[in-house]
């Protein structure tokens, strides 16, 4: 199953998909990391670069049948698409995750302290956040909102998301 997660840096994204991934014993793929490994080895990354190499990854993994989570911000229809993609190109079943911080405040405020765990990565300021591109969606998928929740809450609201949304299949 591949698992594709969205939603805007400090939402909770990579934390929550992280420990999604740990439980299922899934491949983990971070856009933030391959994109500055491409940086490190002085690829220049202005587009759609890194996922185009996290779509090649997940492919590969999904046809070893394992799960695939997904960590992209994913803002826009077409990378959705590519994601969905590359599900239907195996005939593997995915769902879409989008996670939220509801509460301006609290986002803000994970924004402006976390501190980078990929090194050399810079993370993006408040005011970069709040003027990202991110589209809104056009179809039904998961919405996980974050705000004032512990990981593991989340964690098990995700869970009761997922259940639901096998038992609709």
């Amino acid at each position: 199953m591949l698992y594709i997660f969205s939603g805007l840096p400090g939402t909770g994204k990579s934390t929550l998909s992280s420990a999604l991934a740990r439980e299922l014993g899934a491949t983990y793929l971070r856009v933030d990391v391959v994109e500055q490994a491409m940086r490190d080895t002085g690829i220049r990354v202005d587009g759609p670069e890194g996922y185009n190499v996290c779509y090649a990854i997940a492919l590969q993994n999904l046809r070893l049948g394992l799960n695939v989570v997904a960590d992209t911000v994913n803002p826009i229809q077409i990378t959705r698409q590519a994601w969905r993609n590359v599900a239907e190109s195996l005939n593997t079943t995915y769902v879409e995750i989008e996670v939220v911080c509801s509460d301006d405040h609290e986002h803000r405020y994970r924004v402006e302290s976390r501190e980078a765990d990929i090194p050399g990565f810079v993370l993006p300021t408040w005011e970069q956040v709040k003027k990202r591109q991110y589209e809104v969606w056009d179809r039904n998928h998961i919405v996980i909102d974050t705000a004032h929740k512990t990981v593991a809450e989340s964690l098990m609201t995700l869970f009761d998301e997922l259940d639901r949304k096998r038992r609709e299949i």
